[in-house]
């Protein structure tokens, strides 16, 4: 059975840390549990807020920050396919090789 995610918009991720930040009387779980997301989400949240500046980023499900970001990510997976054929092709030789 596969489990379905949830995919938060930017928009309620920096919604989430703000009522976190205006909210210092409640509690990480308190927080989280008012929002209907785990802690683990808002902590990770929460770091990549600080560790980027101010700023989430936004990824997954085809969500790039920019055209270029997503030209990356598809001549990635373009060199992966490439990688594994080429993989596929020396194994065969070496298999046909020792007949």
């Amino acid at each position: 059975m596969s489990s379905k995610r949830n995919h938060h918009s930017k928009q309620f991720k920096l919604d989430a840390i703000n009522y976190r930040n205006e909210h210092p009387d409640l509690t990480q779980v308190e927080c989280a549990k008012n929002l209907g997301i785990g802690v683990s989400t808002l902590a990770k949240w929460e770091s990549q807020f600080r560790n980027n500046d101010g700023d989430i980023p936004v990824c997954g499900s085809g969500n790039y920050q920019s055209d270029d970001a997503k030209e990356i990510a598809r001549l990635k997976r373009e060199l992966r396919d490439a990688q594994d054929a080429l993989d596929v092709l020396k194994k065969a030789i070496s298999i046909l090789g020792k007949s």
